[in-house]
């Protein structure tokens, strides 16, 4: 599905992750390896420090630290929020929705919109889209953004496949409306025939969590996980990110009429360095292009890695400068998405450690 935007900007930008830090070398003896065989796998992935939230952390916790920090330095006001968008996998509850905890902890405006939507590797590109839409309404002229994943509590620490690479984060994107602003291209598509390639089994409705679902087990690779935590089937998720993404952004070009050569960053989705490289590669995109550091700096936060991407790797170069950027998301559902869209002439655009 090809979708079109005018007149609409990404204003600032704020990526709020853990102080946790945790190296690949603090878990090596949990796996079911040799420390030699995990050592190399963590030179070809790119593994190497990932950042994790406390316990007691929870994903309204993380958001609001984030919106106060704003209203604090004053680059945001409470009042001109007229939309509230959250996406994420890790809601504090089942109901009421996160978004509607967050607007009454902060006492924003009855008079406004707040919406959850379950989206993960793709969520930014997703939450872009549905608050372009929204800037179509007269009323609405400022969205607030945030998109956070807290899913470490849900991958075995003996999964050597997914535990080493998951990170918690959450970001802040104000999106609003530009007179004159350039187009914005996007594209969006949906497989769910293979939405068990990336599952949590157990806690939902389907099955429930009970002391059965919590029992690890151990799989043909030697990894130990139970139901209730992350099991990524990694093949498939390679495989399909291999076929699947170039034909995407070669489709969002035709359609934005657009020179890759032109994009000045491809700003993807991170599951790991090794997994961008390769995509790189095959789209015949420079590397220097695509960044690929944040798995080895802070883990993958699914969705959040993009913005995490942009603030790690350019941060206060988008105060006073812009730049093509294609956007990407790819995952868990499975959802694919991209976006063509200038960036930059931000107010803000920055990270900050939760404390």
């Amino acid at each position: 599905m090809n979708l079109k935007f005018q007149n609409k900007r990404i204003s600032g930008i704020l990526t709020v992750l853990p102080s946790k830090e945790m190296a690949f070398e603090d878990n090596i003896h949990n796996y079911n390896f040799l420390p030699q065989q995990s050592l190399k796998l963590k030179k070809v992935m790119g593994y190497d420090k990932h950042r994790v939230f406390e316990d007691n952390v929870c994903t309204s916790d993380v958001c609001v630290y984030g919106l106060e920090y704003l209203f604090d330095k004053n680059l945001l006001k409470k009042d001109d929020i007229d939309a509230l968008l959250l996406l994420t996998q890790s809601p504090d509850y089942l109901m009421p929705p996160t978004s509607s905890v967050i607007q009454g902890r902060l006492g924003l405006k009855q008079d406004m919109l707040c919406m959850d939507i379950m989206q993960g590797c793709a969520s930014f590109e997703v939450g872009l889209i549905t608050a372009f839409s929204l800037l179509e309404q007269d009323a609405i002229k400022k969205v607030v953004l945030l998109n956070a994943d807290i899913l470490s509590k849900k991958v075995s620490k003996r999964d050597r496949n997914s535990y080493p690479l998951i990170g918690d984060a959450a970001s802040v994107t104000i999106i609003e409306k530009e007179p004159d602003g350039q187009a914005i291209y996007a594209n969006i598509k949906m497989d769910g025939t293979n939405c068990n390639a990336l599952m949590i089994p157990a806690g939902g409705l389907r099955m429930p969590s009970t002391a059965e679902t919590a029992v690890l087990a151990e799989d043909e690779n030697g990894n130990f996980r139970a139901l209730d935590h992350l099991v990524m089937k990694g093949d498939a998720v390679f495989n399909f990110v291999q076929t699947e993404v170039p034909p995407m952004i070669e489709s969002l070009m035709a359609f934005a009429g657009f020179d890759i050569e032109l994009v000045d960053y491809f700003m993807f989705h991170q599951p790991n360095k090794f997994m961008l490289q390769k995509l790189a590669d095959k789209m015949k995109v420079p590397r220097e292009k695509m960044p690929c550091n944040i798995v080895e700096n802070f883990g993958n936060a699914s969705g959040v890695t993009v913005p995490t991407a942009i603030t790690f790797n350019l941060g206060e170069q988008l105060i006073d400068n812009s730049y093509m950027m294609c956007l990407a998301g790819f995952g868990v559902g499975l959802t694919w998405s991209s976006i063509l869209m200038r960036v930059g002439n931000l107010d803000f655009c920055k990270m900050i450690d939760y404390l």
